[in-house]
């Protein structure tokens, strides 16, 4: 089962809150009229005495400290800027496994936190964007891919690995090879939209269906990995439960931001593997 990090934030923030509304409304003038009370009482108050009488429950106490800084992190993650780190090398060679990544929460509108409800419109995925979101047919996992198909976009995806977008072929320039799975594998540069970037092919390796074609619906996204075969993206999804001309899509309510940074990688978090800068920068 997933931990559903956002929600238990939210719960957090508002017992705490809650806790400290109520030493402010009630806790807090009873301990005042004890204390105001006692020393009306006695010639001469002893201090101990009244440190007691003022001294706040504990779970009021923590509440109350806890507040302010889990508030601080509720609007910073769901409205401003929320960390992730990269679990698999489907972005390869954009983004790596163990690299930790900012991603920009409100680049594609303000939403809401935990019902992730859209209440302000900023601004829609461009094609391009490296976009995390959260998988259509598992919502509590977040995925990181690339945005290829707009709304209304026509996709397709031959057999020697060529991408058409509305029919038209997208440019690629091959600038080199490196070891791959299963013999060598080729980087491009690639032109999508404005974003110009590299993607990673596997030319012994045939994954995809042949010739496959895709129409994106209103309101949903066609995602792929940089690392072109190795990447469980809107090419491979099947879920019976989803409707079949929504198969592979992104609905514009998964969004979570786009990423635009990497400020730490760190493949092996042990001591013996220190994270390390040399991949910090922007995302392209």
């Amino acid at each position: 089962m997933s931990l559903n990090f956002p929600l238990l934030l939210v719960i957090a923030v508002f017992v705490c809150g809650l806790l400290a509304l109520l030493d402010l409304l009630i806790l807090a003038p009873r301990r005042r009229a004890a204390i105001a009370s006692y020393q009306g009482s006695v010639g001469q108050p002893d201090v101990v005495v009244v440190e007691k009488l003022n001294k706040e429950p504990l779970l009021v106490e923590y509440g109350k400290s806890f507040f302010p800084v889990l508030f601080i992190v509720l609007v910073l993650r769901s409205f401003l800027v929320e960390p992730f780190q990269i679990p698999s090398g489907s972005m390869k060679p954009t983004l790596d496994v163990g690299d930790f990544i900012l991603v920009n929460k409100f680049s594609y509108g303000i939403r809401l936190p935990v019902i992730d409800k859209k209440i302000i419109e900023v601004g829609d995925p461009q094609r391009g964007d490296v976009m995390v979101f959260r998988y259509p047919s598992d919502p509590n996992v977040n995925y990181i891919k690339r945005v290829v198909g707009l709304p209304g976009d026509t996709i397709r995806y031959t057999a020697d690995k060529h991408l058409f977008v509305n029919g038209e072929s997208i440019a690629e320039q091959m600038i080199g090879s490196e070891p791959g799975t299963l013999g060598s594998a080729e980087l491009y540069k690639e032109k999508l939209g404005a974003a110009e970037h590299l993607i990673r092919k596997e030319m012994s390796r045939y994954r995809a269906t042949p010739d496959r074609s895709w129409t994106v619906p209103a309101g949903h996204y066609f995602m792929m990995g940089d690392n072109r075969d190795n990447s469980n993206d809107s090419r491979y999804w099947d879920d019976p439960k989803i409707p079949k001309d929504l198969l592979g899509m992104v609905p514009d309510q998964n969004i979570v931001g786009k990423a635009f940074a990497v400020w730490m990688s760190w493949p092996e978090p042990k001591l013996s593997h220190l994270p390390n800068f040399s991949r910090v920068g922007l995302i392209k």
